[in-house]
């Protein structure tokens, strides 16, 4: 979903206030197991794709081809990429097998969340404020079981930590990049998807543009950027901080231009 169409959906939806709790267990034998994974119009988030082409052993590029619809966000020009459904009837997750997801470790995002949505917004002291929204369907059978949640306990089970700290930071960016008032160019569109949905290409474009000449980044992190996917997507979108907003607050160039050659993903 566009930022806009997501809005308008949780709004949509009974709020599950601070504190409030609800009942909820999914498990095999349950009568509506599976029934949720189909027909999904679902947005992978840069950190999705990490965790999914990686449990799958899969090239970034190989993993977007095969599993993902690309398009452009039409007011910012900024790459989306929509998690691909089977060719069937039921249109069902290529993931799901009848003893649930093959890749339920490092299943995405919405997917760990459910059937809970959550919306942030800014508390205006750097951080976000969480609202928590119930997704109540037809099917679902997961709401007369006995077992209890808050938001904040349910995300805390699901193992949603490392997720809310990747994903808060791409929404500050697709934010920001709206607030720009103008769509990005073609070439800082193909910029986003090598830096943060193509990280292990990413790595190699660090090596071979020598990006550790032009930001100051001490050793210890520059090793762990090219070793460890997450260090170095956490470094991208850094990157792309300092690029596209000219912000220095985590990434600072060195007293050297960074000319364009340096910054522009050659071949893409």
């Amino acid at each position: 979903m566009q930022h806009d169409e997501t809005k308008e959906f949780l709004d949509s939806l009974p709020e599950l206030e601070e504190g409030k709790t609800y009942c909820f267990k999914c498990y095999p034998g349950i009568e509506c197991f599976n029934a949720c994974c189909s027909d999904l119009d679902m947005v992978l988030t840069p950190y999705d794709i990490l965790r999914m082409r990686a449990a799958l052993g899969m090239s970034s590029v190989d993993f977007l081809r095969v599993h993902t619809t690309a398009y452009h966000a039409p007011d910012t020009n900024f790459p989306v990429f929509k998690f691909k459904m089977l060719d069937n009837a039921r249109r069902s997750c290529a993931f799901v097998t009848p003893e649930g997801c093959r890749i339920y470790a490092d299943r995405p995002g919405a997917c760990r969340m459910y059937p809970l949505g959550r919306a942030t917004r800014p508390d205006g002291k750097g951080g976000v404020l969480e609202q928590f929204f119930i997704v109540r369907e037809d099917h679902c059978k997961g709401f007369l079981e006995k077992d209890e949640w808050t938001g904040e306990s349910w995300k805390q089970d699901q193992g949603f930590k490392d997720y809310t700290a990747f994903n808060d930071r791409y929404m500050n960016i697709l934010s920001r990049t709206r607030q720009l008032g103008h769509p990005i160019s073609d070439k800082l569109n193909q910029m986003a998807i090598l830096a943060l949905y193509r990280i292990d290409d990413f790595q190699g474009f660090i090596q071979k543009m020598q990006l550790f000449e032009r930001v100051e980044v001490d050793e210890k992190r520059q090793q762990a950027i090219i070793t460890n996917e997450n260090v170095a997507l956490s470094f991208a979108m850094d990157w792309f901080e300092l690029v596209l907003f000219q912000d220095t607050s985590k990434l600072k160039p060195k007293n050297v231009p960074m000319r364009r050659k340096g910054v522009r993903p050659e071949g893409n």
